[in-house]
């Protein structure tokens, strides 16, 4: 996903460059006005960083956890106020669809066993992010993305029965709070302006349950961790 991102990241200054050639100067009131609004739509890569227990001993015949990064997506509003213009307020409501994975090394009968558990969760999130911008240069400006998010889980499996079910899952809070960094470019667009960025967000909140499975027992924290490219509408 990252690739194919980056491909379009290329592709979009391409076209943005040859657009200036054109010194055609596209929405020339756009930064005099205070307010704007819009949507984004966005792909994601979602997984965790976890921590081991200081003092657990690998047992059950468990050698080792990894991640297993999946992709999902987002869908947000945009509403953004100009301090300065340079500097934006943005705060992005919206839905986060996140799937990510763990993979759990087992050996068994001298064999090599392994089992992915994945967690799906959809989202609730309220990101408030600075946007620090050039200045234009005709049809054309970069910035830079800074801030935090609240994401509430609006399926969660907290209180599922892990003891007496018949499939273990790994059970997660349904808070988190994440800090998020990225940047990307403006292109200003006859009838609106195109914005196509890339952020990465890093989770504060320890989202782990702790209880006596062989999934969570030899966990210590489970944190957010996901990158995100996302396309901008902006009138």
């Amino acid at each position: 996903m990252k690739h194919a991102a980056l491909a379009i990241v290329l592709l979009s200054i391409a076209l943005g460059c040859s657009a200036q050639s054109q010194r055609m100067r596209n929405l020339p009131n756009f930064d005099m006005k205070k307010y704007h609004f819009g949507f984004l739509l966005s792909i994601n890569s979602s997984d965790f960083a976890f921590q081991y227990k200081p003092d657990y001993t690998f047992a059950d015949s468990l050698q080792g956890i990894s991640n297993q990064a999946q992709s999902g997506f987002n869908l947000a509003l945009l509403a953004s106020l100009d301090l300065t213009p340079n500097i934006h307020l943005r705060f992005l409501p919206g839905l986060s669809f996140q799937d990510r994975g763990l993979d759990y090394r087992f050996l068994r009968e001298n064999e090599p066993v392994s089992i992915l558990k994945r967690t799906e969760s959809v989202f609730l999130e309220f990101p408030l992010l600075l946007k620090l911008r050039t200045n234009r240069v005709n049809n054309f400006a970069a910035y830079g993305l800074i801030g935090g998010k609240y994401g509430r889980e609006m399926q969660s499996q907290k209180d599922v029965n892990n003891l007496g079910g018949d499939e273990v899952i790994i059970r997660l809070r349904d808070n988190d709070f994440a800090m998020e960094v990225g940047g990307g470019f403006d292109f200003f667009l006859p009838f609106f302006k195109l914005s196509i960025e890339m952020k990465t967000a890093f989770g504060f909140q320890n989202l782990l349950i702790q209880e006596p499975t062989i999934f969570a027992e030899p966990l210590e924290s489970l944190r957010t961790r996901m990158f995100v490219f996302s396309i901008a509408f902006e009138g």
